[in-house]
């Protein structure tokens, strides 16, 4: 597999057997090879402590790469610097934003994939091995960061080697599920057989494994069960206790060899403690407390020895082979082996244990009063060891709720729900405060995990807490955070039930700065709660919300309640939406807020793309996402891009890069994200006349569709209705819109460029089902205004003016309708194809003209369809039909429109020179009327006066000849 990675051809592999059965000395040697080989070499190991430091392993493997002068390489790939703020939460050099919050709420599927593309860069040409031991030991999001990276593997050049012990937990049920999907291999190690033991002895004795004495072989071989390490810790302590000694050139065992395993391994390592004396027994006794990592100045204030002594007794242990320094760190040493801790720990009455873990809390608190990073859940851990429920529960709380705004939801609910368990069921008195603190943060962690049941179980400890004397308030905070997890999934009864809770605590006259956060959520959910006043309740309610904010300067709940009434504001003056969303700018601001001050970028963004076609401002929010590494929110900008470049007939540009966007959302499970993708797509096949590619997309959208899903509406109106006029089925798109009308009329929609204020009042009017009053109606709007939707009812008005009997007013309306369809090359001309018909009917404008340049742009786009029902129209009146022979592509786009053939073109071209009829005659190899009669028709096509107008025309338009050759 190393050969492999270098040729791209990535992998996973998980090693997994029981402790000490040599896992990590094969990922030394596998690790040992593979930089021989020129691979870049990743190492990280798992922290002891338990599920409570989140992504240490990860940050351990990549901080090494920081630590040299000279410039990384990898960091200047193109696709990586998007992520390198993102890479921020492992290694500090990378994120500019990493203390403004920027990436507090980054998940792990991102973070994942920053990670991904950063060893894909490192990799390039050579290879990276990431080595990751101790999985077992691995929090949950180093576990979904090793899944993430499993799943995405192919065709990278990385390969991936974990090790895991072979025990019920959540690393060893990745692996299996990783080997079960083939996604990766796993590798368990076998135990020893008696041979190998045979062998493995000799080795150690320095002897042909036929010399190993048979009755140490023998007991070597019942007591470790063929596990290397106690193998080796056996025959330690045979040799310690002078039961196998040395005679002549071989061994023989002079003493009882009879013991149990575990007693054998426990008497070996105390044995040789012993032998370091009390003060070193005192002091590993202490550092087993800490887990298998352990800090030399925790170490030194919990056990009061002075510098020299504790370097002396622990350097004497690193001489035992017990402990060892764990590099990079200087202050920190660990355990050789785990099964050495619990040898320790197993040794120590409850009672002693008890002690140490208190002194251990105490010194901890006092080296490091603020506990930062890790400190924080160790003696959190500690102090329940020693039984101190209650501050254990605050300080597993005050753990969760960093690890929670760091990002790490899965460490969140780990720790918060430890925090909540001691609390409850804690020795000392009841604290429904601390509670209530462990309760806010777990319910949010939960809603982020997906884990809604749980959540929602969550709901009787809020009322235990009222009877447990906890504020009203803080009671219907709780119901609030219940609504919001509800919100987040889609359960809209549910959480519209937490808020009648919430509200029934807070009793008839509540205060304000209690009831705004519990507004906001509450017009979140009433926009997403099917129903046709849906759009009015939530703008009432984030009204209100923001008039209460701002009295009692709440900046979050009015950033948020801006936020929406920016959105719904488009329905009624892009204007008033775009200044409530820089009312949220100007809040988020001034409060230092920078995940709102982007979404709030991104809205005014919109709004401007919405009303004149440009997407300036969103791209400027883009490259604000990219700096601080909120990759869903560029992935956002991203999928609207898309659209913008489709509905401007930049499909191949369109589609190569919603490639990589809709590939990386897609395995990101960003399904908003991907469904507006696959809507794009679909739109740009829709554009295309071809159906079957649409269809192709829209069942793919259909995968990932809810029932009431925004992107609906617009898969409806830019695609199917779209695709069904360039078929020339006009009953069929007349059907697609009912469907679409009907759907807005039952949920009203927030996207507004599905057409029913635009392509679908046009199809009115041309169909006699809509006239001046429903016009007026649609069209006099924000949303008839939006250029997109502006195009197509200048359209219907100069429809509706031509049949009113102002046909001058009608072809101003025409040429409105034309300056904004601009952008828009497929709808502008299939606009010209509607109105073409409708003008040839009612006899004004310049329907000829109209089809011409409509059939000419459908011919080029090989929409046949389209460019048929043109020319068959163009023959109703006579009009002379253009033939699409062999050098049409080289005609100019102005004389192709007016109809110019490929043999007028000839013509015109020798116009330039000015030359009469019999000399062009002669160089065509035509007669002389032939000549005269292409002449009258480039007069007429290109609306000229006279040839002398055409001969001026002609050299605009043309190239000079080249010079003649000196030669």
């Amino acid at each position: 597999m190393l050969n492999g990675t270098a040729r791209s051809q990535g992998h996973a592999v998980f090693l997994a057997g029981e402790g000490g059965i040599g896992k990590s000395r094969l990922a030394a040697e596998t690790a040992g090879v593979a930089f021989d080989q020129g691979m870049r070499v990743l190492r990280g190991r798992s922290s002891t402590i338990g599920p409570v430091v989140p992504l240490r392993p990860l940050a351990e493997a990549l901080l090494p790469l920081f630590r040299g002068a000279e410039p990384l390489e990898a960091l200047d790939d193109p696709h990586l610097a998007p992520y390198q703020p993102v890479l921020g939460r492992l290694v500090p050099d990378l994120g500019e934003s990493a203390g403004d919050g920027a990436n507090d709420n980054t998940s792990m599927v991102v973070l994942g994939e920053a990670l991904l593309r950063l060893l894909a860069a490192l990799g390039r040409n050579r290879g990276t091995l990431l080595v990751m031991e101790d999985l077992h030991d691995a929090d949950t999001e180093t576990l979904a960061v090793i899944e993430y990276l499993t799943d995405n593997l192919a065709h990278l050049p990385v390969l991936v080697l974990a090790t895991v012990r072979v025990e019920a937990c959540p690393a060893m049920d990745l692996a299996r599920a990783a080997a079960r999907r083939r996604a990766g291999t796993l590798l368990r190690l076998p135990l020893l057989r008696r041979p190998d033991v045979a062998r493995m002895a000799g080795s150690c004795l320095d002897v042909p494994p036929d010399q190993v004495p048979r009755e140490a072989l023998d007991r070597l071989w019942s007591d470790s069960v063929g596990n290397p390490f106690l193998v080796e810790e056996l025959l330690q302590s045979m040799l310690s206790s002078g039961a196998l000694v040395r005679s002549g050139d071989g061994w023989r065992a002079v003493g009882d060899l009879r013991s149990e395993v575990a007693s054998a391994l426990m008497w070996g390592t105390v044995h040789r403690i012993d032998r370091l004396g009390p003060q070193a027994t005192m002091l590993l006794s202490a550092a087993a407390v800490l887990g298998r990592r352990f800090s030399l100045s925790v170490l030194q204030r919990i056990t009061g020895l002075d510098d020299r002594s504790l370097l002396s007794h622990l350097h004497a242990g690193v001489a035992a082979q017990l402990v060892v320094a764990d590099e990079p760190a200087p202050d920190w040493y660990a355990f050789r082996h785990p099964l050495t801790v619990e040898a320790m720990l197993a040794q120590l009455t409850p009672i002693s244990r008890a002690e140490l873990s208190q002194r251990a809390a105490e010194a901890i608190e006092a080296i490091h009063p603020e506990l930062p990073g890790e400190w924080c859940p160790l003696a959190a851990g500690l102090h329940a060891a020693a039984g101190n429920s209650s501050r254990a529960g605050r300080l597993f709380t005050t753990a969760g709720r960093r690890a929670l705004a760091d990002g790490a939801v899965g460490s969140a609910i780990s720790l918060l729900g430890r925090a909540q368990n001691l609390l409850a069921g804690g020795t000392g008195p009841a604290d429904p405060g601390a509670r209530a603190e462990a309760l806010e943060g777990l319910i949010p962690a939960l809603a982020e995990a997906g884990d809604f049941t749980r959540a929602y179980s969550l709901a009787g400890s809020a009322r235990e807490l009222v009877r447990a004397g906890l504020s009203a308030p803080r009671v219907a905070a709780l119901h609030t955070k219940l609504a919001k997890a509800a919100h987040i999934a889609g359960r809209w009864a549910e959480g519209n039930d937490q808020i009648e809770q919430a509200r029934s605590l807070l009793g008839p006259d509540p205060d304000e700065r209690h009831t705004a956060p519990i507004d906001v959520v509450a017009a979140y959910l009433a926009l997403d709660t099917p129903g046709p006043d849906r759009t009015r309740h939530a703008e009432a309610l984030a009204r209100r919300a923001v008039e209460a904010a701002e009295r009692h300067r709440l900046p979050q709940v009015a950033c948020e309640a801006w936020q929406m009434l920016g959105v719904l504001a488009r329905r009624r003056d892009l204007a008033e939406a775009t200044s409530c969303s820089r009312q949220a700018l100007r809040l988020a601001e001034k409060h230092d807020l920078p995940i709102q001050q982007l979404y709030a970028l991104v809205r005014i963004g919109g709004d401007r793309w919405l009303a004149e076609g440009d997407s300036g401002g969103l791209a400027s929010a883009r490259a604000e996402a990219k700096r601080l590494g909120a990759v869903t929110v560029m992935y956002t900008v991203d999928s609207i891009l898309l659209l913008h470049a489709v509905l401007r007939g930049r499909f191949a540009e369109a589609l190569r890069d919603s490639e990589e966007c809709l590939s990386t959302t897609s395995r990101m499970r960003l399904a908003p994200i991907v469904r507006y993708v696959l809507m794009a797509r679909a739109t740009a096949a829709a554009h295309r006349a071809d159906r079957e590619a649409m269809d192709r997309e829209l069942a793919a959208f259909e995968h990932w569709n809810v029932k009431g899903a925004q992107e609906e509406g617009l898969a409806i109106g830019l695609a199917r209705v779209f695709c069904a006029l360039l078929e020339e089925d006009r009953p069929g798109a007349r059907r697609e819109l009912a469907a679409l009308i009907a759907m807005e009329e039952a949920n009203p929609s927030v996207f507004h460029l599905g057409g029913r204020h635009g392509l679908g009042l046009l199809l009115h009017v041309l169909a006699g089902t809509a006239g001046r009053e429903e016009f007026r109606r649609l069209a006099d709007t924000a949303v008839g205004r939006m250029r997109w939707n502006r195009q197509f009812t200048l359209l219907a008005d100069a429809v509706l003016l031509g049949r009113e009997g102002h046909p001058d007013r009608a072809l101003a309306a025409v040429r409105r309708a034309q300056e904004a369809a601009e952008p828009y090359p497929t709808a502008r001309h299939l606009g010209l194809r509607l109105l073409g018909e409708e003008a040839m009917s009612a006899g004004w404008g310049d329907p000829v003209g109209w089809l011409r340049r409509a059939e000419h742009f459908f011919q080029e786009s090989a929409i046949v369809t389209a460019a048929g029902a043109c020319r068959a129209l163009l023959r109703q009146v006579g009009a002379p039909v253009h033939q699409h022979r062999t050098g049409t592509d080289r005609i100019p786009l102005q004389l192709r429109a007016q109809g110019v053939t490929v043999r007028e073109w000839e013509v015109f071209q020798l116009l330039r020179e000015r030359l009469g009829n019999k000399d062009i005659a002669r160089r065509l190899h035509i007669s002389p009327r032939t000549v005269e009669k292409h002449v009258a028709n480039l007069i007429s096509k290109t609306s000229q006066d006279s040839r002398e107008a055409v001969c001026d025309l002609s050299a605009a338009l043309t190239p000079a000849p080249d010079p003649p050759d000196p030669r």
